[in-house]
């Protein structure tokens, strides 16, 4: 529990100054995360037997990275994507001269990488810019609804805890922890509505309700990957935590269905 502690200080430390170190910090720090969620996420893949192609994905996932979020700074045009095209059809190339017996799986898994652990990063850091220039109040009030929609979510649980959400996936969960963490969700963003005034308080509410849905079922949805292949973490980057990917399975579904309600909102 002390390590666990510990570790969880020290990463709210290091969140907080990617959020207040500027634009440049901010997206390098959240480009670096992906890259460590998608390099867990190939590593376990890899224990099932399966070859995902490693280097392709992350030289493209670099590129999709860049090339999305560099136009928040300069006239940066969208033809660059072109440049992962050539890189997305290697992968089927680079597939005809290795001997696997499942090809295809193969290549699945590269993509189903990019896309479950480095896209949902592309919108978290998106998000921060809706309004088209860096606002760290997104991000950091998107974490704390989040941070509280898990505590509440726990509280609850083990004081109430009694129907199970989806004993399948996660045994652990309860209906009344899932009510208790959308309580306590609402309650963060109310409060941070008083404090962060760029949009009205029922904005707040919905993207905390948002949060809290999503991003218990982006929790599942990590649960249910790692019961597929049967581990118990996803990593060991962070002590008493486990991977990177346990810390942020949260945010992997919510952050793209935020972007689109601030989107909705905004535009």
């Amino acid at each position: 529990m002390k390590t666990r502690a510990i570790t969880g200080f020290i990463f709210v430390l290091v969140m907080l100054a990617s959020m207040l170190s500027g634009p440049y910090v901010f997206i390098g720090f959240y480009m670096f995360l992906s890259l460590l969620c998608l390099i867990e996420f190939f590593t376990l893949i890899k224990t099932t037997g399966l070859r995902p192609h490693r280097t392709i994905g992350y030289a493209a996932a670099l590129i999709i990275f860049a090339s999305i979020v560099g136009r928040f700074f300069i006239e940066f045009e969208s033809k660059w994507l072109l440049i992962n095209i050539p890189l997305f059809f290697g992968i089927f190339i680079r597939e005809l001269y290795k001997k696997s017996k499942l090809p295809f799986s193969n290549i699945a898994y590269t993509f189903l990488g990019l896309i479950y652990a480095v896209v949902p990063f592309i919108f978290f850091v998106s998000f921060s810019f809706i309004s088209g220039t860096f606002n760290y109040h997104l991000a950091l009030a998107f974490f704390i609804m989040l941070w509280c929609n898990d505590t509440g979510a726990y509280l609850f649980g083990v004081k109430f805890g009694k129907t199970r959400l989806f004993e399948r996936h996660s045994p652990k969960k309860s209906w009344e922890g899932f009510i208790g963490g959308i309580l306590t969700c609402l309650l963060a963003g109310y409060i941070i509505s008083i404090y962060f005034t760029e949009y009205p308080y029922y904005h707040w509410l919905a993207m905390a309700l948002i949060i809290s849905c999503f991003g218990t079922l982006g929790d599942l949805v990590e649960s249910m990957f790692k019961r597929s292949i049967d581990i118990k973490d996803s990593g060991k980057m962070l002590p008493g935590h486990g991977g990177v990917l346990d810390r942020f399975d949260g945010l992997l579904l919510s952050a793209p269905v935020i972007f689109v309600y601030l989107y909705l909102i905004t535009y």
